[in-house]
């Protein structure tokens, strides 16, 4: 089966890193509402996600969708210990940023300051990079994920023990681990099959 790629030449399509509310469009074309079969459903796990260009792309493997989907939740909305939910998304956005993801860093950009009331230190991350200075405790956390972005094997007993002198226990570094990883996959997922848009008027 040949597909043709979609290309776009939107001259406002964003090229910083930004905390706005952007869009995102595939190079593939997404599967359709009306062609949706049960499978599919099960694979969104949302009604509301057969809106979203990006799931509706990822749907045409409903089943692998929906591991997907179910992961996600499990790592950034599981509220039983471990890291706060400002600091799992801070990982994510350090992920993204590192990894060059604008739409990726965006979202997560926005979950950080909203759940931490640190937008400044998060503007700080996407403006800098992840070389800014934001605390002892964000420097370490926003250290480990690149660790775990850039090469994972560089992550290891340096790392734990600095997150283990910033408080973390066993179950927050999980949460941090996952949450980096995850990102570290889903960026690099987002970045092969389509690009940032501005957000929709």
């Amino acid at each position: 089966m040949t597909e043709t790629a979609i290309s776009y030449s939107d001259p406002n399509r964003p090229v910083a890193f930004t905390r706005d509310n952007i869009g995102w469009a595939p190079w593939l074309e997404p599967l359709q509402e009306e062609n949706l079969t049960q499978r599919h459903w099960d694979g969104l796990t949302e009604a509301s996600r057969a809106k979203s260009p990006y799931f509706m792309l990822l749907a045409r493997d409903p089943d692998i969708l929906g591991a997907r989907t179910r992961t996600d939740k499990d790592i950034f909305y599981n509220p039983d210990a471990g890291l706060p939910r400002a600091e799992r998304e801070l990982a994510a956005a350090a992920t993204s940023r590192y990894n060059g993801c604008i739409f990726c860093a965006s979202v997560h950009a926005r979950f950080a300051a909203t759940y931490s009331k640190r937008p400044d230190d998060v503007d700080k991350l996407l403006a800098e990079g992840v070389e800014a200075d934001l605390d002892p405790r964000w420097n370490t956390l926003v250290d480990a994920s690149v660790k775990l972005t850039a090469t994972p094997s560089e992550f290891g007993p340096n790392e734990i023990a600095a997150l283990r002198q910033q408080g973390l226990d066993d179950l927050a570094i999980a949460d941090l681990i996952q949450a980096a990883a995850f990102f570290n996959w889903a960026n690099r997922l987002m970045l092969s099959i389509g690009e940032p848009t501005p957000a929709a008027a």
